[in-house]
C-alpha cells in the first residue's frame, strides 16, 4: 500500500483529500504545519508528500529545500 504524507492547514481541505485518497487505497497521514510535516517526512518514509505552499511554522518551499537536503546527505 502506498503512504501519503498530505502537509495542509487548511482542515477542511486536508480531510477531503485524506479520504479522496483513503477511498482509493491510500494509507494516508496529514500534518497542519511545515514543522511537523518535515518532521514526519525526516522520520517515515513517503511514496508521495502533498505540501502546501503557505504553512503556518515553515512554508512548503522551505520544507521541500530541507526535506532534498536531508535527503542529498544521507544518499553521500
Amino acid at each position: 500500500m502506498s503512504k501519503v504524507l498530505i502537509v495542509e492547514d487548511e482542515e477542511n481541505l486536508a480531510k477531503f483529500i485524506g479520504l479522496e485518497l483513503k477511498h482509493e487505497g491510500y494509507d494516508v497521514e496529514t500534518v497542519m504545519d511545515g514543522r511537523t510535516g518535515l518532521d514526519s517526512a525526516l522520520e517515515n518514509d513517503y511514496d508521495v508528500i502533498l505540501l502546501d505552499l503557505m504553512l503556518p511554522e515553515l512554508n512548503g518551499l522551505e520544507v521541500a529545500r530541507r526535506l532534498r537536503e536531508s535527503k542529498k546527505h544521507r544518499l553521500s
